[in-house]
């Protein structure tokens, strides 16, 4: 059987003051996004949801790619911008070993700070990974999801934050990693696209979007 996922292109009303609010604060933007899923799905609704999202930015234009297992583009607030919604099946069937693709993801590249053994068994703080050290990140977390990198093209992101009041300041650097690759693992790709790759769901990140190498 088939897995099962909708994909919602949502072109954005730059007018919208929604839309304005959220893209200053990556906690409102999750909790708009949220509501274009099922309620009452229990202690991790977005993880039951399946929902992941990032945002493309042109000079001209902002459009947020949704996904999860139902969505539902009615729910998002009035005048919130254009949506077209997709089923994956077909792109989840056309997955074959071999298979040229082009890819798309913003990830959250980071490694656990190592302590020293005096502080055995505490966790060490995340530190984000830059230049080659973030690319090699990427090529592991591909190789693991399936996909040998033919080309890949880094493009950092504006870092996102919540800002609302009482919430916690924490801030994901953020990498966009355009490129080619050929498919290695079908099963495995098709768990990656379904649960995302990496850290910072809630906040744009994880999202790994996939074309025949061939398209437009």
């Amino acid at each position: 059987m088939s897995p099962r996922a909708a994909l919602a292109r949502i072109r954005l009303n730059p007018h919208s003051r929604a839309v304005q609010r959220d893209l200053r604060d990556a906690a409102d933007m999750h909790r708009t996004l949220m509501r274009m899923v099922p309620d009452h799905l229990g202690d991790s609704p977005r993880q039951v949801a399946g929902l992941l999202y990032r945002l493309d930015e042109t000079d001209t234009t902002s459009t947020l790619l949704v996904q999860a297992t139902t969505l539902d583009p009615a729910r998002l607030p009035d005048g919130y911008g254009h949506s077209d919604v997709k089923d994956l099946t077909p792109m989840f069937n056309a997955l074959k070993k071999g298979l040229a693709v082009r890819y798309r993801i913003v990830v959250n590249p980071a490694k656990t700070e190592r302590l020293p053994l005096d502080q055995k068994g505490q966790r060490g703080k995340r530190i984000p990974l830059t230049g080659p050290e973030a690319d090699q990140w990427w090529t592991r977390r591909a190789t693991a999801a399936g996909l040998e990198l033919r080309t890949l093209l880094p493009t950092p992101v504006a870092a996102t934050q919540p800002r609302g009041k009482g919430t916690p300041p924490m801030r994901h650097h953020l990498v966009r990693y355009d490129g080619t690759a050929t498919v290695t693992d079908p099963d495995a790709l098709t768990d990656a696209v379904l649960t995302g790759i990496g850290r910072a769901k809630s906040y744009g990140a994880s999202l790994l979007s996939l074309a025949p190498a061939g398209t437009a």
